[in-house]
């Protein structure tokens, strides 16, 4: 069950980073997300290392903050040679806020508004990532009133399909992201920019989906869209310098998954890269990739506390924690699994089925389906594994529940890096 990295038990007690988990949930509370910074800043350096090794050409790692945005974890990459990708003017804020240079932000989205667009050409973002032909007016047009050049890239599609939830696939055809590679739009709007007078374009993009296991879509998404830069030179005499690969690599949330190592889908992209630039006489891009959930998903779990067991003869074992979907709404979204481990009794036999469910009031309010546990009682702690990514980033205030708190762990030391909200909190914003 220790499909965390850094998990292990000492003296019959769980331990993360070094630290005992129960007694920083006596400390902190619960509902509780703890997160081992040591593993946060390996994984870092892992992809730092190894697209150094693999790849011939200038490299640059983007974090991708969606997975977890705080002003820690941008202090945290930066500290580790990491630039970050943005998907809002709150990201954006954030990472700035933190002290991310501006040069080394790429901002992404599907529908950026004005005011964003705004805010990040006057900040000197690295990139805007353009996503349509409306983004791409919208971006000229802002730039001339600043008097600045726009240096872009284009999200493409380019129609692979990686074989994960439909609502995390999003390489193929019918996506809100990006323009379409196989239908000819992404070619057409190329041409666009090319003509625009504020915009530099500088390379372009793709992101075919998220939780991958196999190398395979990410190595044929490299040689497609390294065909289609040499298609662009023929055509319009352009050499487009910059190819991001974007991200999503999988973790491991269950013992049975068998993700990825960092080290084996950094190579297998570069060699492909490398390879197509060698066939196509093409000149080695700047190669981006950003990943997200590989660097801090399996370094984050969330500790709670059990309030009631109903046993329904014949039915379903429910066990409820103080938490759920306000804290993580994977299951709600898109039925994502976890493993859960009681951490003053980690190693107790797991003899009993039961349904791990949140406080909201919602019957969708479920963590985890039908998982074998020990025998549980009220009162005891319950962490749910790997839950770095896509949990306190998507973790909302529904039924008016405060957000948990993050700290940071690092070999056996702790600090809060987000506190806990308080119903004044929540309430902050409401006018009498």
């Amino acid at each position: 069950m220790n499909i965390m990295k850094t998990l292990e038990t000492k003296n019959g007690e769980l331990l993360l980073g070094g630290a005992s988990v129960s007694k920083l949930a006596k400390e902190y509370g619960t509902p509780l997300y703890l997160m081992d910074e040591e593993e946060i800043r390996a994984n870092c350096l892992r992809y730092e290392n190894a697209i150094r090794k693999y790849y011939r050409g200038e490299a640059l790692v983007l974090y991708a903050s969606k997975a977890f945005s705080c002003k820690a974890i941008y202090r945290t990459v930066r500290e580790c040679g990491l630039g970050c990708d943005v998907v809002s003017g709150g990201e954006l804020y954030t990472a700035l806020a933190a002290g991310m240079e501006p040069e080394r932000i790429f901002f992404h989205g599907n529908n950026k508004t004005e005011t964003e667009i705004r805010e990040a050409l006057s900040a000197g973002v690295g990139r805007i990532v353009l996503d349509s032909a409306e983004e791409l007016r919208t971006v000229d047009r802002v730039a001339a009133e600043l008097g600045v050049r726009a240096a872009v890239s284009v999200r493409i599609k380019p129609g692979i399909d990686a074989h994960t939830h439909d609502f995390i696939a999003t390489g193929k055809i019918d996506s809100k992201f990006g323009v379409a590679l196989e239908t000819g739009e992404a070619k057409a709007f190329i041409g666009e920019i090319l003509q625009a007078k504020h915009t530099d374009l500088c390379g372009l993009h793709c992101h075919i989906g998220s939780q991958i296991f196999d190398t395979r879509p990410f190595v044929r998404a490299a040689e497609v869209m390294m065909a289609f830069m040499a298609e662009l030179r023929e055509s319009y005499g352009c050499t487009i310098g910059e190819l991001n690969v974007g991200g999503g690599v999988g973790i491991r949330y269950l013992a049975s998954h068998d993700p990825l190592t960092i080290e084996e889908n950094v190579k297998n992209t570069a060699l492909a890269v490398m390879e197509a630039a060698e066939r196509f006489n093409y000149p080695l891009p700047r190669l981006c990739m950003e990943p997200g959930r590989s660097i801090v998903g399996d370094a984050g779990l969330t500790v709670y506390t059990v309030g009631s067991v109903k046993e329904i003869p014949g039915v379903r074992n429910y066990v409820s924690v103080d938490g759920g979907m306000t804290d993580n709404p994977r299951f709600a979204l898109y039925e994502a699994a976890y493993e859960a481990v009681l951490p003053e009794r980690p190693e107790a036999a797991r003899d009993t089925v039961y349904t791990v469910a949140g406080r909201c009031c919602e019957s969708g309010d479920i963590l985890i389906r039908d998982i074998k546990l020990p025998k549980i009682r009220p009162g005891e702690l319950l962490c749910v594994l790997s839950t770095g990514a896509y949990n306190y980033s998507m973790a909302s205030n529904y039924n008016r529940v405060p957000r948990p708190p993050v700290v940071f762990i690092r070999n056996g030391a702790h600090r809060p890096v987000v506190r806990r909200e308080t119903y004044a909190d929540v309430m902050a914003k409401d006018l009498d």
